[in-house]
């Protein structure tokens, strides 16, 4: 029998889950070592257009400070979800160029 430890709480450390997704993102790639993709998606939003950014490598920090400078240029609302920054309205083209200036690749995908 394997002697994996299988336990997900701990009454000293808490939900113990949480820590081992979270190791994975406290470090960040440089901008010009990443590509990033834009999407645009509007299904089960009644409709209404959201931008998403994915696939950045940054720790929990950066990505709330990327998203914040990205609702800030394209004034708009939008939050984090999973590692994905979703901004709200299509804004594919002006976050595309914003990010362009801080050094990242961007693809933009979908129509």
């Amino acid at each position: 029998m394997s002697n994996d430890n299988k336990t997900v709480w701990s009454s000293e450390d808490g939900d113990l889950r949480k820590k081992q997704s979270g190791s994975s993102r406290d470090n960040s790639l440089p901008s010009q070592q990443q590509t990033v993709y834009l999407h645009r998606e509007s299904n089960g939003r009644g409709g209404k257009a959201v931008t998403l950014v994915k696939k950045l490598v940054l720790s929990e920090n950066d990505l709330k400070t990327l998203a914040k400078k990205l609702k800030q240029d394209c004034g708009t609302g939008g939050t984090i979800k999973d590692g994905v920054i979703e901004i709200q309205g299509e804004h594919r083209e002006k976050i595309a160029e914003v990010l362009r200036k801080m050094g990242y690749k961007v693809k933009i995908a979908g129509g």
